[in-house]
């Protein structure tokens, strides 16, 4: 029987190296990897390129990395949380690669099918184009985008079993889904690890043939990123 789980975040992360390129699943605080996060603060990890929709909040998330500088180039869709993201990148710090988020989206799930590159609307006549072959279709011109290459994809789920299935709950579903299976090397961490057969084949989002690595996860924390409240009238 297949089994891809370890025991600890220490085992789930070993091969992560300083300069390598890491997908982080997640949207804002909302089904984030916080576990592998903090490991890799632990591990000093540095010079590292992260993949995420964004970069986290100043003392949570990617923002932990971004304390310690261990992340040289960010590649997001949005960053507006982050304080000290802002800071590194007006100093020059950080590189940055701003990508609209449908487009980021689907540089995921073409490295997750296999697929190089694939065309876009999204971004023409603008500097996201700039350097990309151009080519009309249908009357409307588009931009060519290549597939993201990354050594390592972390995913967080809910659920999931030995073999490597995973179950995502609600919206924490987000990147998680088309970042497993992206990269060289997948690693789930999970709120709920349970024996190959326990789950219901229906319910299953995400296959275990995408994913190298499963454990569970010790705490999450599940912060809210925003709470909007009003007096009672």
């Amino acid at each position: 029987m297949i089994n891809k789980k370890v025991n600890s975040v220490q085992e789930a992360l070993q091969g992560i190296e300083d300069g390598m390129t890491i997908m982080l699943g997640g949207f804002g605080l909302c089904g984030i990897p916080e576990n592998s996060i903090a490991e890799l603060v632990k591990k000093g990890t540095t010079n590292l390129t992260c993949i995420s929709n964004n970069a986290g909040v100043d003392d949570f998330g990617l923002g932990l990395l971004l304390q310690k500088r261990q992340i040289k180039k960010m590649i997001s869709s949005y960053v507006g949380e982050n304080a000290e993201f802002e800071r590194q990148m007006l100093s020059g710090e950080l590189e940055v690669e701003l990508t609209p988020q449908g487009t980021l989206a689907e540089k995921c799930r073409a490295a997750q099918a296999g697929i190089p590159a694939f065309f876009t609307p999204a971004g023409y006549g603008t500097e996201v184009a700039e350097g990309k072959e151009v080519r009309e279709f249908n009357g409307k011109m588009h931009i060519m985008e290549l597939a993201y290459k990354a050594d390592f994809s972390i995913v967080k789920a809910w659920k999931g079993d030995e073999a490597g299935n995973l179950i995502f709950k609600g919206t924490a579903r987000n990147f998680n889904a088309p970042m497993a299976g992206a990269a060289k090397i997948t690693i789930a961490e999970v709120e709920e690890l349970v024996p190959v057969g326990t789950l219901d084949p229906n319910q299953i989002h995400i296959p275990g043939i995408m994913v190298q690595r499963i454990f569970k996860g010790s705490t999450f924390e599940k912060r809210i990123e925003q709470r909007t409240t009003r007096k009672r009238d």
